[in-house]
């Protein structure tokens, strides 16, 4: 009777320990890229008198892995470094180097789908403004899990507001630089959630549409796409970009021009574009129905296209390959 017990009793035992495995691994503290190291998320602090925390000064990029392949890594990495090139930022990495610092923060948290924050800090000074006294920036990458919001379903329909904040001019702290300065983004908003509404949009200091708080925007008039262009001061946003190459592969004509707020009321579509938020449609503008008030077909269309376009090999930098293709 013992010996028949026996193999049950080893069958638990590698149930149980498989399932203590399981939780230890779901305990497991994310790890975090500090300056040339992994540290577990709750180790990774910056000094107080980093620059990055005290002034906004520093630089970021927010990109997407999908599927074991990171999204337009090589655009995130250049806009990064002209980003460091315009603020006098001595860069810490060479462009190669700090790609596969990203790859390699997905590959220890052993992450497919994930959104990834790379960010570039002058560094700790003192308490002056002065950046001359920061004498080497502060590098870090956080990577969590993120699954995507696009695929088979409709796009999520965002009701929107126009805010009484302008953008900065592109002679100011320019959102050309996507720098740790989002104050006046936070600003507008603060005013679309008192307002009630998803996300506000923001005009430039000639009154021309600008862009959301953190997406960049479109409208659809008449069969054809237009887009602010930078004269609005608007970020160069990797996925704006990529969704004018895609209007023109599917041969939809495409416009990059000063956009008055007039036009978007009368669009028969808007949507806006980002990599955290992807694409969505706007189905109200300060109380006034886009359209229909719904994902309009270009929209649509665009949607189901971006989605296949994301996981193709081509369009990304794989994680996960010995010869991973980097900057």
């Amino acid at each position: 009777m013992f010996l028949d017990d026996c193999p049950k009793l080893d069958t638990n035992v590698t149930v149980l320990s498989a399932k203590r495995r399981l939780v230890l691994e779901m305990d497991k503290e994310p790890l975090i890229y500090m300056d040339g190291k992994f540290v577990e998320k709750s180790k990774a602090v910056v000094s107080v008198f980093d620059h990055g925390l005290l002034y906004g000064d520093g630089i970021f990029e927010g990109i997407r892995a999908y599927n074991g392949s990171v999204f337009r890594l090589v655009d995130h990495i250049n806009r990064l470094y002209d980003s460091a090139r315009v603020i006098r930022l001595k860069m810490p990495l060479t462009k190669h180097e700090m790609s596969e610092a990203v790859l390699e923060t997905l590959r220890k948290n052993q992450l497919r789908d994930a959104y990834i924050r790379l960010v570039v800090t002058r560094g700790s000074g003192d308490l002056g403004v002065d950046p001359a006294l920061c004498k080497s920036p502060t590098t870090f990458i956080i990577a969590e899990p993120m699954s995507s919001i696009l695929g088979p379903r409709e796009p999520k329909v965002l009701r929107m507001m126009v805010s009484s904040y302008r953008r900065d001019a592109v002679d100011s702290t320019s959102h050309e630089v996507k720098s740790l300065n989002y104050m006046n983004s936070i600003l507008a908003k603060i005013e679309a959630n008192s307002a009630g509404a998803d996300d506000a949009i923001l005009l430039d200091r000639r009154g021309f549409v600008s862009e959301a708080s953190v997406t960049n925007i479109f409208l659809v008039k008449d069969g054809k796409v237009v887009t602010p262009s930078s004269a609005a001061g608007i970020l160069h946003g990797i996925t704006r970009d990529r969704i004018v190459r895609l209007c023109q592969d599917l041969g939809l004509e495409v416009e990059q021009r000063d956009v008055t707020p007039f036009e978007l009321a009368v669009a028969d579509e808007v949507f806006v574009v980002g990599t955290k938020s992807e694409l969505a449609a706007v189905g109200m503008i300060s109380g006034n129905s886009v359209g229909g008030g719904a994902a309009g077909p270009t929209t649509r269309k665009l949607y189901q296209e971006f989605s296949k376009l994301v996981v193709r090999p081509e369009e990304g930098t794989p994680v996960y390959e010995a010869a991973a293709e980097s900057v």
